[in-house]
Parts: C-alpha cells; sequence; structure tokens
C-alpha cells in the first residue's frame, strides 16, 4: 500500500470465501479467518481509495480445483473427503478455475470492492444476509447429516489418502480432471 500510494494509485485483490459472509459447518476456523478478512478488505479500500488504492474482495464459493485431494481431514476422513471432493466437481455447484479467474478480472477492472463467486454462494450470501437466523437454523440441520468427528482418530490425512468408492466413482469425473489440469496430483 505504501508503495502505491506513492505511485498515485494501485490494485490490491484478497481472495476470501464465501465462508467469509455464510457461516459454514466444519470449517468454524476457517470461516472465522475469512469473516476477518472480508472485514479487513472493506476497511482498507475505505482508508486506501483517497489515494486511488482500490481493494477488491473475492468471495469464491466452490470451485472445481481438485485442491481437496491435498487438504487434511480429521475425525472420518473418508466420509469427510467425500463430501467436498464431490461437491467441488458437480456442475452447476461448483465453478472452474478458469470462469472464476475471468470473474476476478472482470471486477478488478471494473473497481469493484466485492464479488462473490457462483450461483450457489451468491444464493447463500444473499439468504444469509436476508434471514441469518433461519440459515443458521438450515446449517444446523445440514450438519446432522454430515459426518460426526467420532473422536478416536485425531490423525489428519490428506485428500488422496482417504479415497474410497464415491470418490473413485463418476461424480469426480470434473475433479479428477482439475487435478491433472491444475496440477494437484503429487508426484
Amino acid at each position: 500500500a505504501p508503495r502505491m500510494r506513492s505511485r498515485g494509485g494501485g490494485r490490491i485483490v484478497n481472495i476470501a470465501s464465501v465462508g467469509g459472509k455464510v457461516p459454514v459447518p466444519h470449517l468454524t476456523a476457517y470461516c472465522a479467518s475469512k469473516f476477518a478478512l472480508v472485514g479487513f478488505s472493506g476497511s482498507m479500500r475505505t482508508e486506501l481509495a483517497k489515494h486511488n488504492v482500490l481493494v477488491t474482495t473475492v468471495n469464491p464459493g466452490l470451485m472445481n480445483t481438485g485442491s481437496p485431494r491435498n487438504a487434511l481431514f480429521k475425525g472420518q476422513h473418508r466420509a469427510e473427503y467425500a463430501w467436498f471432493s464431490v461437491g467441488d466437481s458437480l456442475p452447476g455447484l461448483a465453478m472452474s478455475a478458469t470462469s472464476a479467474a475471468r470473474q476476478i478480472i472482470s471486477a478488478v477492472v471494473h473497481g469493484q470492492s466485492e464479488v462473490t463467486l457462483g450461483l450457489p454462494a451468491k444464493l447463500a450470501a444473499w439468504f444469509y444476509g436476508l434471514m441469518p437466523a433461519t440459515t443458521l437454523e438450515l446449517s444446523t440441520l445440514a450438519n446432522r447429516v454430515m459426518p460426526t468427528a467420532d473422536g478416536t482418530d485425531k490423525s489428519t490425512h490428506r485428500g488422496s489418502e482417504s479415497e474410497s468408492k464415491l470418490t473413485r466413482s463418476f461424480l469426480r469425473g470434473p475433479g479428477h480432471r482439475a487435478e491433472q489440469n491444475l496440477n494437484q496430483l503429487r508426484r
């Protein structure tokens, strides 16, 4: 920011998450950090605008990047990995990295303060803004069908170590392609 101010302007892009707009079960620490980043970015924008430094906050929803393969899971790690890896592979629910990149560039070029990527993420953020208590109740219900932390296995496992029949199925086809195309496979 100091260098941008001295040059007479610039652009800052902070990549947060829809988890910074809507609380998500099983991602408490992640959501807390993303909510903080959304607030930090908004404050930066208000403070730096007079120096022609624009800050854009990006809140992507699920993206088909293949990254769950390298994420760490605890407890019922196979079931947790299945939730996240299948979710980020489903067309209509998850967006491609290429589409996200295009939308981010457009937001920066047009000086947008904030952009939420993906229709499901936009709807979730809108619904939470409109009816936060109802959204939390629905998230509570969703959490009841998600895998529970059974407390016996405290070790962490990479997604690639948590494969199951479901994560090897056709449902993960787009995710498997993204793993290869976006260099997520460990060598």
